[in-house]
């Protein structure tokens, strides 16, 4: 009798052997699989959040003063450094910390103002303080950006280019004007402001 109870008992033994062996394997695995997911969400491995990176990187950068601006063009052959004519680019010490570069519209804008007989004609450069990227965008776009900013004169009314203020406010919804086409074309806008060369009412 005593027999016949250990073999039925050995068997009993090694099924509860493999229970226990498949359940430690399966808590193996559930442990590891948290862990990788782990790592892989903080980014350790898998590349995690990389997509993130590269779309930060896309916007154009502040430069600060001294600071080389990677999408500047390069110095004209037999030119000595960044600057213009070839010169040597200065910055000094004081004010903004970030450098400024200039663009200038190579044509005059001329509008009639809103329900005026008055006309405006005007020499307009806008400014950036980010990367030279801005600069590249706003002369690839600048069809759609002279045809907002004409959009801009037709709406001002004719006693806001008669005052300092209403010039201001107008440089301001020319800015925004730019950077909204630069926005909807290259997703960021960039520019820091709008500045009149000329200023011409008649």
């Amino acid at each position: 009798m005593s027999d016949k109870k250990d073999k039925e008992a050995k068997p009993k033994k090694k099924g509860g052997g493999k229970m226990m062996i498949i359940g430690i394997a399966v808590a193996m695995l559930a442990v590891g699989g948290g862990g990788a997911y782990g790592l892989v969400a903080a980014g350790i491995i898998g590349g995690g959040g990389h997509e993130k990176e590269v779309k930060e990187d896309n916007r154009p950068k502040l430069i600060k003063k001294g600071e080389i601006d990677p999408f500047a063009p390069k110095p004209k052959e037999g030119g000595h450094g960044e600057g213009e004519e070839g010169g040597q680019e200065t910055e000094g010490e004081g004010g903004s910390e970030y450098r400024t570069v200039y663009y200038s519209f190579a044509d005059d804008f001329t509008s009639n103002l809103k329900d005026s007989d008055a006309l405006v004609q005007l020499s307009v450069a806008c400014s950036t303080r980010r990367d030279y990227r801005v600069i590249l965008w706003v002369q690839k776009h600048e069809l759609a950006i002279r045809s907002a900013l004409l959009d801009v004169l037709a709406e001002t009314p004719d006693t806001d280019v008669q005052t300092s203020k209403g010039k201001e406010q107008l440089q301001k919804r020319m800015t925004a004007a730019i950077n909204k086409v630069l926005t909807q074309t290259e997703g960021f806008g960039g520019v820091d402001a709008v500045y009149f060369k000329t200023f011409i009412v008649q």
